[in-house]
């Protein structure tokens, strides 16, 4: 049963955190193009909407890592590990950094993309937001990245390898 639960989380994890990262990275350079090309780019805000949707989604969808984890970790009884611990308080950290940060960012530039009363106020706030987004992305990523080491590594790993 462990074997067929870390299946499904590596599975898991590929699919949904994996987007999840790409789509946030990107956001932050087509929402500066989005922002700066006016009303005749169309395309570039059709490319902001859809990255901040696969965002949205697949964080929801995400929700599945931890559980699949939590429950592997208990079918291979290492749920006291200090290794898994640290890795479940960054995942943690992660959805707090994706969802306090993040995607209301993103939320705000897709605002002011769509306002259409007040355009110069909206877009200000918006580019002041867009600022922060390449750094919460970088953290974000970063922090599945330490998990993903931790995972790899597992500190006091009996299995020998």
């Amino acid at each position: 049963m462990a074997k067929f639960l870390l299946s499904l989380h590596l599975l898991a994890v590929a699919l949904c955190i994996g987007p999840v990262a790409v789509a946030v990275s990107m956001f932050p350079r087509k929402a500066r193009a989005a922002l700066a090309a006016g009303p005749e780019q169309e395309g570039a805000r059709a490319s902001v909407r859809l990255l901040h949707r696969i965002g949205n989604l697949y964080a929801l969808i995400g929700l599945a890592v931890p559980l699949l984890g939590i429950g592997t970790a208990q079918a291979m009884d290492v749920l006291g590990n200090a290794w898994l611990i640290a890795s479940i308080v960054l995942t943690a950290v992660a959805a707090g950094v994706l969802l306090l940060f993040v995607l209301p960012g993103q939320q705000a530039t897709i605002d002011a993309l769509d306002a259409t009363a007040d355009q110069d106020a909206e877009t200000a706030r918006a580019t002041a937001k867009l600022k922060l987004l390449p750094m919460t992305a970088g953290v974000f990523n970063l922090l599945w990245a330490v998990v993903l080491v931790l995972m790899v590594i597992r500190p006091g790993s009996t299995t020998g390898s």
